[in-house]
Order: C-alpha cells, then sequence, then structure tokens
C-alpha cells in the first residue's frame, strides 16, 4: 500500500483506526459502556491482528448516540434497540425517496 492509499482511510468512516481506550475517550464513555453495546450487538468492533478492538468513526457516532440514551435514564437494551430501529427508519426513508424518484422520472414529460 503506497502512502496515499493509507491516508485515504482518514477520510473512510468505516475505517476501523481507534483503539478502545480512545474510543471510549472521545464519545465520553468507560471500556465497559463499549463492552455492553458490543454484546448487545448494536455494534461489532473489528479486531486488530494482536485481538484488540478497532473502531470506526461511524461506530463511535452510534456509541455516542447509545450514551446520549443511557445518560437520559434509558436501560442499555432500549437504548441499542432504539437506535437499531431509528437506523431501519432511515434505511426505509432513503428507499422511499429513491422509488419516489425513480417513479417521478418514468412519468412523461407532458403529464409532469
Amino acid at each position: 500500500m503506497t502512502a496515499e492509499n493509507s491516508y485515504d482511510r482518514f477520510d473512510d468512516d468505516d475505517y476501523p483506526a481507534y483503539t478502545m481506550g480512545r474510543a471510549a475517550e472521545m464519545i465520553g464513555a468507560t471500556q465497559g459502556f463499549l463492552r455492553a453495546i458490543g454484546e448487545a450487538r448494536l455494534i461489532t468492533p473489528l479486531r486488530s491482528e494482536g485481538g484488540h478492538r478497532r473502531y470506526s468513526r461511524y461506530q463511535l457516532r452510534i456509541a455516542a448516540r447509545a450514551r446520549e440514551l443511557v445518560d437520559q435514564g434509558t436501560p442499555i437494551e432500549a437504548a441499542c434497540r432504539i437506535i437499531i430501529l431509528e437506523d431501519q427508519l432511515e434505511e426505509a426513508r432513503r428507499i422511499n425517496e429513491e422509488y419516489r424518484r425513480a417513479a417521478e422520472s418514468d412519468v412523461p414529460p407532458d403529464q409532469a
């Protein structure tokens, strides 16, 4: 891999760049919290060659949302479920928008 290609990873939201300690620090949580949301299968960190958990920026955004809900008094299992449902809703909205655009493009120009 060239140096130029390795720098591209800094812009990759899915690249597992952060250690557990750094990830916990970044979202203001404990390493135990990250383990708990991993056990709840909200996020699944990748593992380094040495077996250490590594987190992406995308996973950190999800973890930060979970922490926000837990800080508001939501049990961790419920917070994880809420986030999963929020994600499913966003995906459904995205798909509906794609269908809407496709349907609009199929309308003959004289009927638009």
